[in-house]
């Protein structure tokens, strides 16, 4: 038979020989797992003692990770420029022990590395779609790391109007603090993909722009000239010194006016000014127009802000309106069109004295008509009774 024209070759092979009645001895399958040392007690040998020891090294190396990111936490600060890449390298490190102290339990529990990486391809088809956007925002992190946008403590602003400060940057999300004193954790692929404003990047100087309107009549050059002292009154602002570059160009430091346009309704001046820190952006903007009210006001130019003008045109077509030269004189009144064909109602000249007011209904006319009549008819009839006597 086969099985035993096996054995026979298997027995030839090692050199020995088989003989009726002699058993094949079998050797048993050799765990992979760590066994105790012989000084170990037996009756610390419980039920489940390994998946004990396990959990005892896995902590352990959650503990020594712990210390040795917080021993060369600033040794590696200094090795490194930004705080992000510093964090990232002591987050892997961290993790590099744990998976160590992972490694070595799941030694002790009889798993190899190859039982997991089959495991890890089984599973890896199921989960594909899941671990797809954390890889993918893993990789962003790195990119984000490596371009440097932003750093930690950077105030910016994305494209939909929030503004904060980075907090945190890891290579699957960035925190922002808001500046409405709440968290905005996004991951690393939704952040690359919109639009950052970094304030604090290079120079924290930002540059803002103020518009005025003043009327045709005022006087340009003492309008100017109030305009670019409300700005320099203010502290935040860069009263002046060296031009500014930005990239190849230079700007002037110390706030300037310039005529921007001559719109239909006056003379559109332009302020463009530098705030020393992006920081209280609107709290700048509003002192520095506060500022302007007050110079305008106390200044002995003619200087006039423009602002539209509504005047009310009453004719013809537009209706009556009643006034009268009471306390009510300075109320509004509502106006309503007259009737076709009857009179308009005519208006107190607010002296004192009311002009004849003409009837206003068809019905009290024929009234006073028929009222006429009747008086012309009884001096008639007076008349004839004269006559008669």
């Amino acid at each position: 038979m086969d099985g035993v024209e096996g054995v026979a070759d298997a027995s030839d092979a090692v050199g020995g020989t088989l003989t009726a009645g002699s058993h094949v001895a079998v050797a048993p399958l050799q765990s992979t797992a760590i066994e105790p040392p012989a000084f170990v007690p037996d009756y610390l040998l419980f039920p489940g003692w390994r998946i004990a020891v396990a959990l005892v090294i896995v902590s352990l190396a959650v503990g020594l990770s712990k210390y040795i990111v917080r021993l060369l936490g600033r040794p590696i600060a200094r090795q490194f420029r930004r705080q992000s890449v510093a964090q990232t390298v002591l987050r892997i490190v961290r993790l590099t022990i744990v998976l160590l102290g992972v490694g070595l339990g799941a030694n002790v529990l009889g798993l190899e590395l190859g039982d997991i990486v089959l495991s890890v391809t089984v599973f890896s088809a199921v989960l594909g779609i899941v671990l797809a956007p954390i890889v993918g925002s893993i990789i962003n992190g790195v990119f984000v790391l490596s371009d440097q946008p932003f750093e930690i403590g950077d105030m910016i602003e994305l494209d939909d109007g929030t503004k904060g400060f980075i907090d945190e940057i890891t290579l699957s999300y960035t925190k922002i603090f808001t500046l409405d004193n709440t968290f905005l954790v996004m991951s690393n692929s939704n952040i690359r993909d919109r639009d950052v404003i970094n304030y604090s990047a290079e120079d924290e100087r930002t540059r803002l722009s103020l518009d005025v309107l003043v009327t045709y009549e005022s006087d340009i050059d003492a309008a100017r000239d109030l305009v670019e002292r409300a700005a320099r009154d203010c502290d935040a602002v860069v009263e002046g010194g060296p031009d500014i570059r930005i990239g190849s160009a230079r700007y002037p430091a110390k706030p300037t006016a310039y005529i921007n346009s001559y719109a239909d309704n006056g003379v559109l001046l332009r302020l463009r000014y530098w705030a020393l820190k992006p920081y209280k952006i609107g709290r700048i903007q509003s002192e520095v127009q506060t500022r302007l009210w007050t110079l305008v006001e106390e200044s002995e130019a003619t200087v006039e802000f423009a602002y539209p003008h509504t005047h009310l045109v009453f004719d013809e077509t537009s209706g009556s309106l009643h006034v009268t030269g009471d306390e009510a004189a300075n109320r509004r009144h509502a106006t309503a069109s007259p009737a076709p064909g009857a009179p308009v109602q005519q208006v107190s000249d607010g002296e004192g004295v009311d002009t004849p007011e003409t009837p206003t209904d068809a019905t009290d006319a024929t009234e006073s008509t028929d009222a006429e009549l009747t008086d012309a008819e009884s001096t008639d009839t007076e008349s004839t009774n004269t006559a008669d006597d």
